[in-house]
């Protein structure tokens, strides 16, 4: 099966979400979660990823996650992910409750195509204030694609994770997982970066974006994806965006669906004229969706 066929197959079936000039959706890919060891990369930016979460939150947005916010090719066990990172399961489960909370599964955590998987794992967690178990996602669907469309069916986003263009991260990911946990991961502590990954090798970074351009171009489809955590958003070229991801070294990436634009932004850390740090959230790049939605 071509890169092609396993893309368009991302969509068969996809829950579409509605898209309106008063649309506010939050797409953040690559999270990595971990369990709090020296291979968690997620840990080095929990705070900006938490910070951020918490303005989506406060500001009625939508929080779509695009793939891969779970290690789940280094790590087995998802209870101690939970575990480890609460205060974020936490706030997710508070965008659950609201209807608010969408989540792709990429590469790393295919675990979670199996419809079961999140009645076993992701239902309820234990809450370390009350001392009890509390719900987490019930009932919650884990998706290949979503998409999203105005309202009379001409303008549609399409989102998936990315994968779907590297056939060892797709059609064999069991066997790049089986490399990843029990021979990438003990030499990444050593500095060896994995040859196989689309974030680490720009060699394949670039082909995998290439594809996934061309594909966006070729079917006329504004596609949204992360997987290489390279973030792009250029309005010059508006078939292919990315989110990126948050483990870049001292900041995360995502993308903004607001008021009919769709804006790249970087929550960083940052520092005042007296010397305080603070969390700061800067536009990297924005582009209007479509002519439909000039604006508010």
């Amino acid at each position: 099966m071509s890169f092609y066929s396993r893309l368009s197959r991302a969509f068969e079936g996809a829950p579409k979400l509605p898209l309106s000039p008063r649309s506010r959706y939050a797409i953040i890919s690559d999270c990595h979660r971990g369990k709090g060891d020296s291979n968690d990369n997620f840990l080095k930016n929990q705070n900006l990823y938490f910070t951020a979460l918490n303005h989506y939150y406060a500001q009625g947005f939508t929080y779509i996650e695009l793939g891969d916010g779970d290690e789940l090719w280094e790590n087995r066990r998802m209870g101690q992910i939970i575990e480890i990172h609460s205060n974020v399961f936490w706030l997710l489960s508070l965008f659950h409750r609201q209807n608010r909370l969408y989540m792709v599964y990429g590469n790393h955590d295919m675990a979670k195509k199996k419809k079961s998987y999140g009645k076993a794992f992701c239902s309820s967690y234990f809450c370390t204030d009350t001392q009890s178990y509390q719900p987490l996602f019930p009932h919650v669907t884990f998706h290949e694609g979503i998409i999203l469309e105005s309202a009379r069916e001409d303008y549609r986003l399409y989102l998936t994770h990315g994968h779907q263009a590297d056939i060892m991260n797709s059609t064999f990911w069991k066997l790049t997982r089986f490399l990843v946990r029990y021979f990438w991961k003990p030499l990444e502590h050593f500095g060896v970066l994995d040859p196989t990954s689309a974030a680490k090798n720009y060699t394949c970074k670039d082909r995998i974006e290439r594809r996934l351009s061309d594909y966006a171009q070729s079917q006329r489809m504004p596609l949204i994806v992360g997987h290489t955590h390279r973030p792009h958003l250029d309005p010059a070229a508006p078939y292919y965006m990315n989110a990126g991801s948050c483990v870049h070294p001292s900041c995360i990436t995502c993308l903004e669906i607001e008021k009919g634009k769709i804006t790249l932004v970087k929550w960083t850390l940052s520092v005042k004229k007296d010397r305080t740090l603070y969390v700061a959230r800067e536009i990297l790049s924005e582009s209007i969706l479509n002519p439909l939605f000039p604006g508010p």
